[in-house]
């Protein structure tokens, strides 16, 4: 295994333990309000297909999108809420206390306000710290993002395969651990990207965005090794997949770029069960922490994919931000 930019490191003897954080000083109280909609007890499985379940599907910012327009086209009979938690992105910059804390008091006021039946985090680094603390605190079910490494291996050619994440991610023990159990007979080069999450952002948000700069966050992906060389890489951030399209173009050969979105729509539906054979009656709705309203040029992105009039259910929570 590789790593690319910043040495990590694994740690010393055997396999760590992927972090779990649920002391109250870290985990914020329930109040008696939220406490009468929720029960600590973990996640339900639904006994029977769904009729137009409430779905959240919760990101730092706007990665999740990509995996919010997968899960309606699976269930678009379904309500969802888009919530991105914006006023701390990225969470790269939180340290894992202060992001399980933060995603749970967000996550508080999500369940509180909209009763979903299903949660879907579309964030890599929160899934990856904060999944348990999550699943721990409320009955309602929820579906994490992991980096798609078992797949990539198996369908890998070269046996060359890049992992490119958030420097968060690439660096947790879960994102090692799947190597180690997953990778047989593959060379998996590790990539944190500093930048690119950022850069999709802005480029979703209708900044331009310079194809030298993201060159120089994939760059590190495309490996040789004289017998051959990077065939498959793993999109281990929901935002990456917003920049595909330039990911391809601007790749210095061709390679498969493995959008982790296709897989997590079809947990959805295992959960929840497949659509009934009804008229599309979808509905979205876009909660944005940072309460503030969505430009022209958001506004028309979140509306190519599907999302209509976000501003309207702006909640602020710039008060709990790190």
């Amino acid at each position: 295994m590789r790593v690319e930019g910043r040495d990590f490191g694994t740690g010393g003897g055997g396999r760590a333990r992927l972090p779990v954080v649920s002391s109250p000083n870290l985990v914020p109280a329930l109040t008696p309000e939220l406490a009468s909609r929720i029960r600590l007890i973990g996640p339900n499985l639904m006994s029977s297909p769904l009729a137009s379940p409430t779905i959240v599907v919760f990101d730092s910012g706007l990665g999740g999108l990509t995996v919010y327009r997968e899960i309606a086209k699976a269930r678009p009979d379904a309500r969802f809420i888009y919530a991105a938690d914006d006023a701390v992105f990225p969470y790269s910059r939180l340290d894992e206390t202060e992001l399980v804390a933060r995603v749970v008091t967000v996550m508080d006021r999500l369940v509180l306000d909209h009763d979903p039946d299903l949660v879907v985090v579309a964030c890599n680094t929160a899934s990856t710290i904060a999944l348990p603390t999550l699943r721990a605190r409320f009955a309602v079910p929820f579906v994490g993002t992991v980096p798609a490494i078992k797949p990539a291996c198996a369908a890998s050619t070269s046996k060359l395969v890049s992992v490119l994440g958030t420097e968060a991610t690439v660096k947790r023990e879960y994102t090692r651990a799947l190597i180690r159990d997953f990778a047989v007979g593959c060379e998996v080069t590790l990539v944190g990207s500093p930048n690119l999450a950022t850069l999709a952002e802005r480029h979703v948000r209708g900044e331009l965005i310079a194809d030298e700069a993201i060159v120089a966050e994939i760059a590190p992906c495309f490996v040789t090794n004289g017998a051959g060389r990077t065939d498959t890489i793993v999109l281990a951030c929901t935002h990456f997949p917003l920049l595909i399209e330039r990911l391809q173009r601007l790749a210095p050969w061709p390679a498969r770029f493995l959008d982790p979105a296709p897989a997590i729509a079809r947990r959805v539906v295992d959960l929840v069960g497949p659509a009934a054979n009804l008229p599309a009656v979808a509905t979205t709705r876009a909660v944005f922490t940072s309460g503030t309203a969505p430009s022209p040029a958001l506004a028309a992105a979140l509306a190519r994919f599907g999302i209509a009039s976000p501003g309207a259910d702006r909640f602020d929570t710039s008060s709990l931000s790190a």
